[in-house]
């Protein structure tokens, strides 16, 4: 189970990375975090960018409503996500990690 926070801008949503993969893609929960996987490296940024896009077309979320708050470095990420619910978010993230 994905543990979504509360934020007063909006929800948190914490992310386990994976760069350097063969495919950008939502790959399920991983300790209480949602985990992608993104082609990109994790260098200058470009893996945090390629993250945030796959949550925004996953997620059917607009780039500005995605902000990484914390784990700009680490593996585990908090992504600030605008404009939704917790309820509303965790329906959207339920087709990724049941089965």
């Amino acid at each position: 189970m994905i543990e979504i926070g509360h934020h007063a801008e909006g929800v948190v949503l914490p992310v386990r990375a994976q760069a350097g993969a063969r495919a950008n893609a939502i790959r399920g929960v991983q300790d209480g975090a949602l985990k992608v996987a993104v082609t990109q490296i994790a260098e200058k940024g470009k893996a945090n960018r390629a993250i945030a896009d796959v949550l925004c077309k996953s997620l059917q979320l607009r780039r500005s409503q995605v902000t990484l708050i914390a784990g700009d470095i680490s593996p585990q990420k908090r992504f600030l996500i605008r404009g939704v619910s917790a309820a509303e978010l965790a329906a959207r993230l339920d087709r990724f990690v049941s089965a």
